[in-house]
């Protein structure tokens, strides 16, 4: 496995696809990541995400992580908002790819003129919770049974970040 090192993170092309929907089904299957039981084509994904802000990880010969951004609305008064997701390879975890992922996305956010960042994260993704965390997002509350996944209800903890120099 690649050090953080030898990694470039990258603008995501279509041709990343097979590599990103295999580290989504990787993160489906913990069962604590989403609410979708299997990863989405790539139209689907593609349809559902804005454009900027789609990056990878990418060390030789693959792709360890990915991350990328959604709209929360589509009214224009929200388009300053978005929704961030960050996946890391089973194999690549613990070692910082995450934080890298999260800081490029955001900086990627503020180039796009986005200056409000949520993340909806599972209580029980510590990981997650903290790596937002230390990005300087913040805990606005938890959406208490927001929605069932194999039956059993979820509750879904909010996070926001506001960009310092976006929207100020």
């Amino acid at each position: 496995m690649a050090t953080l090192a030898q990694m470039t993170i990258e603008s995501m092309r279509s041709s990343d696809w097979p590599a990103v929907a295999q580290i989504y089904t990787e993160g489906i299957a913990t069962g604590n990541a989403t609410f979708e039981v299997e990863a989405p084509t790539w139209t689907e994904w593609d349809a559902g995400h804005l454009h900027n802000g789609r990056i990878v990880a990418r060390s030789p010969g693959r792709i360890d992580g990915w991350a990328a951004l959604s709209p929360v609305s589509d009214r224009c008064a929200y388009g300053g908002v978005a929704e961030v997701s960050v996946y890391v390879a089973v194999g690549a975890q613990s070692r910082g790819l995450g934080r890298a992922l999260l800081e490029r996305l955001i900086t990627e956010s503020e180039r796009a003129g986005i200056w409000m960042l949520q993340a909806g994260i599972f209580p029980e993704n510590r990981a997650s919770l903290a790596l937002h965390q230390s990005c300087g997002f913040r805990v606005v509350g938890t959406r208490e049974r927001l929605g069932q996944i194999n039956g059993r209800w979820r509750d879904v903890t909010l996070l926001e970040r506001r960009s310092n120099i976006v929207g100020v």
